[in-house]
């Protein structure tokens, strides 16, 4: 398969970034409070990271666990607060108390993006009705990615999904690129890329410490070459 993998990688800090880069990534995610699943970050971190490497970076754009929304207007300003840091790229992601997505919340922080590329996170991996929430938001401005192991408990159990999300590749709802992370091991490689899955997504991977560790590039180069050789 001639079409080089993307390689996307957790980063918490400025040492987190240059390693990744190091490494071989091709983009970084930035997040904090990975005990929260990942949080909005510090604009100073953002602004940091932006000087230090040179590689593509999505800032997520959430401010507490779970998958609700909250304040919307709070997520607004973040979002303009980070634009104004230096991000030009995000990942966010909204749930309704049913399991749908919130369009509403959505919509609000998009229209704050103006035009700036974003990742649907994991949150699609917790709604009802996958299929729905897909052609919902087809057609949103900005929207290129989803991030995704398939099913909540990661990879393993969501591997099914994820072959048959990817056979429907360019199809409505279908033309944003899967991002598959979540439980994601290098074991899952081959048969992903075989499916013509493109794009990885790795955060303890990349910490042979654990995530009270920083990322090493040793760690992202062993997924570079692995990604490189399939």
């Amino acid at each position: 398969m001639s079409t080089r993998a993307l390689l996307e990688v957790i980063a918490l800090d400025v040492e987190d970034a240059v390693a990744a880069q190091t490494g071989g990534a091709d983009r970084l995610e930035l997040v904090t409070d990975i005990a929260a699943d990942g949080l909005t970050p510090r604009a100073g971190t953002v602004t940091a990271i932006r000087a230090a490497v040179d590689i593509p970076l999505r800032v997520m754009l959430r401010l507490a666990d779970g998958f609700a929304a909250g304040e919307t207007g709070r997520l607004v300003d973040a979002a303009r607060e980070m634009r104004e840091a230096g991000a030009s790229e995000f990942v966010l992601g909204f749930l309704d108390p049913h399991g749908g997505v919130d369009v509403y919340a959505v919509e609000r922080v998009v229209a704050e993006l103006d035009g700036c590329a974003w990742t649907f996170h994991r949150a699609i991996d917790r709604a009802a009705d996958r299929d729905a929430l897909r052609k919902q938001l087809d057609g949103m401005p900005g929207l290129d990615a989803y991030l995704t192991a398939g099913a909540a408990s990661g990879v393993d159990d969501g591997m099914p999904t994820l072959l048959s999300e990817a056979a429907h590749r360019g199809e409505p709802g279908y033309e944003q690129q899967i991002l598959v992370g979540g439980g994601l091991r290098l074991e899952h490689v081959p048969r992903l890329r075989s499916a013509g899955v493109e794009a990885f997504h790795i955060g303890g991977a990349a910490r042979p410490a654990g995530w009270t560790g920083p990322v090493s590039s040793a760690a992202v180069a062993e997924w570079r070459e692995a990604l490189d050789a399939v």
